[in-house]
Parts: C-alpha cells; sequence; structure tokens
C-alpha cells in the first residue's frame, strides 16, 4: 500500500499545470494555451431547484442555447421542437452543419424523460479555443423533463460512456472535448447556490464549470480525494454518515446500496431507504423542535417561520464519511443546515418557508446539489477519483456552510463497502433483452405447435400431428 501523501503534496499534484504571474496570482491554463480557467469563472447560471446551466452555441450559424450541467447521465441532448415551457428549442434546418445519423435515442431520468435522435453538429464552446464537433441528440418529445420556471434547453451529460444512449459507442461530450482539443481528462465543478431560495421566482445565481483542470481561486484549504469505484456514473464509497456528532451506525453496505454517486443534475441528497430512515429520526432526536409532521420530512409539505426568524440554528450539521485514496483512511464532508433546510417561499410577506433537502431513494445514494453546493467537486477522470474542498461561495451571512477535515482511520468499517449491490444498470439491460429473446423464441415455439396440427391429410397419414418430424424434434 502506497504511503499516504500530505494534504499539501496532493494539492500540489493537482495543480501543477497552473502558473505563476509576476504579481504571485496564479494564472490558471492547462500547458497547450488550449483554455483559460479564469475565464470559465462564473460561466454558470441557475440553482438547486431549477438546475445549473451554461450557454453554448450549437450549429452554423451559431444558435444559442442554455444548458443543463449534469454529471449523472452521459448524452448531450437540446430541444429541437416546440414546447409549452421552454422559449426556444434548436432548429436542426438552420444548421447547414448539423448531420442526423438516423438513429433513435431515449433517455429517462429519475424526473421525466424524452425520446429524440441523434446527429452531430459543431459546438462552440465558451474559453475553448476552437470549434468543437459533438454528438448530439435532438430531443423531438419529453414527458416532465422541461418543467415550469427553468431557463435551460437542453442537458449536458458528462458522465462516462457506459451511460450513453442508446449504447456506448456513442461518444459523451467530454471526451470528444479531450480527444479534440489535448486538455487533461479532469473537469471541476463550483455550483452557488448556499442557503439561497430555491423557488421559481428567485433570481438565478451562478457557478463555474471548468474544463480541463482546476481553478485555485474557486476553493479555500485542502483538497481531499476518494477513488471512482467504477467509471460509469461517478460511483465513490460512502463509510458512514452523521447526525451532528451522532453515528448512525449502520453497516456501510447499506450507504452504499446499490450504489453510491456524485450528480449535479439531482437537487437533493438522495439517501437509501433505511439510511433515509435513521437519518430523519437522528434529525428528529437532535432538533430543539419537536413537532414537525412526516409530510415535512416527505417532501410533500413546507416548514414555515416568521420572516426574519431562520430555522438553521435549530437543526444539525450532517456529515458524510468518503474513504480516502490511501483506502485505510476516510475524510469527511460536513454540510450545515443552511444546505438542507432550504428557502422555498415567500407568504404573504411574512412568513418564510422551507423544505427539507434531502429524500429518500430506491437506486442508490446520491449526492446531489444539496451538497454539492457547498464544496467545490473535482472530476479527475485521468487518476480516477473525486476531489472535493470548500468552497468560496458556500458561504450564507457571511458564515461558511460546509467543512471537510480528515484523516480518520477506516479500520473499523469493511474494506469494501460498495460490494454486494445490486446488479449495474447496463448489466440488466443486457439480461433483460435475453430474456425478451428467450420468451420470443417460446412464442414462436407454440405457435408452430398451434399451427402444425391443421396440416395434416386425414386420408393418407402421410403428414399427421403423430408422426410429424416437428413435433418429434421438440421432444
Amino acid at each position: 500500500m502506497a504511503k499516504l501523501k500530505t494534504k499539501e503534496q496532493t494539492l500540489n499534484k493537482e495543480l501543477d499545470f497552473s502558473r505563476a504571474s509576476g504579481n504571485g496570482l496564479s494564472l490558471a491554463s492547462d500547458p497547450a494555451g488550449i483554455v483559460n480557467f479564469l475565464d470559465m469563472v462564473n460561466n454558470l447560471q441557475g440553482d438547486s431547484g431549477r438546475g445549473y446551466y451554461m450557454e453554448m452555441s450549437l450549429g452554423t450559424p451559431g444558435q444559442k442555447l442554455n444548458i443543463l450541467v449534469d454529471t449523472g447521465s452521459s448524452n448531450f441532448a437540446v430541444a429541437a421542437a416546440a414546447h409549452p415551457f421552454i422559449t426556444h428549442f434548436f432548429n436542426t434546418a438552420l444548421s447547414s452543419t448539423y448531420k442526423s445519423t438516423g438513429r433513435g435515442v431515449a433517455v429517462k431520468y429519475t424526473q421525466g424523460n424524452w425520446e429524440g435522435e441523434l446527429g452531430t453538429d459543431r459546438v462552440l464552446i465558451p474559453s475553448i479555443a476552437g470549434t468543437l464537433t459533438i454528438n448530439i441528440a435532438t430531443i423531438l418529445s419529453s414527458d416532465g423533463f422541461f418543467l415550469p420556471g427553468v431557463n435551460w434547453q437542453g442537458i449536458l451529460g458528462l458522465a462516462y460512456p457506459l451511460l450513453a444512449r442508446p449504447d456506448s459507442s456513442v461518444e459523451p461530450f467530454f471526451n470528444s472535448v479531450v480527444r479534440q482539443t489535448g486538455i487533461p481528462d479532469v473537469f471541476s465543478l463550483q455550483m452557488c447556490g448556499a442557503g439561497l431560495s430555491a423557488s421559481t421566482t428567485a433570481d438565478p445565481t451562478g457557478g463555474s464549470l471548468v474544463m480541463g483542470g482546476v481553478e485555485p481561486t474557486l476553493f479555500s484549504g485542502s483538497m481531499w480525494y476518494t477513488p471512482i469505484k467504477e467509471e460509469w456514473y461517478y460511483q465513490v464509497e460512502v463509510l458512514k454518515l452523521e447526525v451532528g456528532d451522532q453515528n448512525l451506525n449502520l453497516d456501510c453496505k447499506e450507504y452504499n446500496k446499490d450504489k453510491a454517486i456524485v450528480d449535479s443534475g439531482t437537487t437533493l441528497l438522495r439517501l437509501p431507504v433505511n439510511v433515509f430512515s435513521a437519518v430523519v429520526e437522528a434529525i428528529s432526536r437532535t432538533s430543539l423542535i419537536q413537532d414537525f409532521t412526516s409530510g415535512f420530512w416527505g417532501g410533500t409539505k413546507l416548514a414555515c417561520w416568521l420572516k426574519g426568524e431562520t430555522p438553521w440554528r435549530f437543526f444539525p450539521k450532517l456529515s458524510i464519511y468518503l474513504r480516502a485514496t490511501n483506502t485505510s483512511q476516510s475524510f469527511k464532508i460536513s454540510i450545515l443546515p443552511q444546505l438542507y433546510i432550504q428557502p422555498i417561499a415567500d407568504v404573504d410577506g411574512t412568513l418564510d418557508c422551507f423544505r427539507f433537502g434531502i429524500s429518500s431513494s430506491a437506486n442508490g445514494l446520491v449526492i446531489g446539489a444539496t451538497v454539492m453546493e457547498g464544496f467545490y467537486v473535482i472530476f479527475n477522470r485521468a487518476e480516477k477519483r473525486v476531489g472535493f474542498a470548500v468552497s468560496r461561495c458556500a458561504v450564507n451571512g457571511g458564515i461558511a456552510v460546509s467543512e471537510i477535515s480528515g484523516p480518520f482511520s477506516s479500520a473499523d468499517v469493511a474494506s469494501d463497502c460498495a460490494a454486494g449491490g445490486l446488479l449495474k444498470e447496463p448489466l440488466l439491460w443486457v439480461i433483460s433483452y435475453a430474456l425478451v429473446a428467450v420468451c420470443v423464441v417460446v412464442l414462436l415455439i407454440l405457435l408452430l405447435l398451434l399451427v402444425l396440427p391443421c396440416r395434416h391429410r386425414d386420408r393418407s397419414g402421410e403428414i399427421t400431428d403423430e408422426s410429424s418430424l416437428v413435433r418429434h424434434r421438440i421432444k
């Protein structure tokens, strides 16, 4: 087992492609000069309620669209037909460089789905030199995907090829960027909506998507890394959860059932059912307020206070322990209640209402925007790890709403908490298709059995039900 590097050594390794200017300011750019990270600062708009998006130009001549940033999927897809909840769409007929592949594609998310057609076109990416040719899925119909109040017209899937639809031969957006530009296979994400209203009437905040590396002005303190367990989603390994200083004391496999992922496209922190129940019980027991209804915890009701009476002092912080790159150790990322007790509405100017920013999940633990808004998150695909540092914009009322600390020994947990989970989705699809094929074969055989008895000659007996070669081969 390799000796654990100091946090400073790890940080310097991550930032070794930054350059120092004469005045000491770090000029963040990749060695080839293709990108300037400082130009990518504040290139996102949005919030946790509506998602974070960036403006991109597609086609020739360019058509500008706002594209949702999603680390939990792998297709770059844009609206290509009118929809009641969007203001405009990508008109492929107006682009001289759009090429359809003739392949259909359909994608289903935790919320919503869409269908469309695959094609390619030129995409102008802010702060990256030149125009790139990218696989684009044109959305022709959808259900529950575009929502009222959103200001984006497409989705930028930044995960691995294994999640691409209809199959992994469709090169995802960031893979294409790395291949065509030669920038490092690293991107980083800062989302700056901590403690701000997630209602549809609030002004959008912002953030930064840095492609090619890390921008040091966006975080403070040390960077901590956790290994990527599998390259499909950004799957990580959660070792334990704490509410306040109270360890939930669940088997670590409960936290990773059936996976634990980092997903910017998911609004809330989503927890497996057993973990969610334990967290709610612990928060209820720790909170200074005892009369919350189940509707608040279940996400169907808001909790309201008189305007100006912020409720955050009544709730504990929540900590997630992640396995470190030295697998015998861990570190913890902590969020204060300003991140998970989220302002959502102003009632008559007299009440401020809040929602619970955590929900139960039937398909794994998801570190979504509720947590990610507290951190600058580095997706270092080249070294197969995800990094966390305290985001400089994770401040509310002058108070930092996130913390990170470590290392801690992981000797008290299993060596592989992700083991024994459910089969991965792509494998399930293969099994499903195989079962469908078997069913088709059985149905064909049954049809033959129904048809063949009719093919007999009553008088000669040459071909009868009893003497049929087909029947005996079946036996």
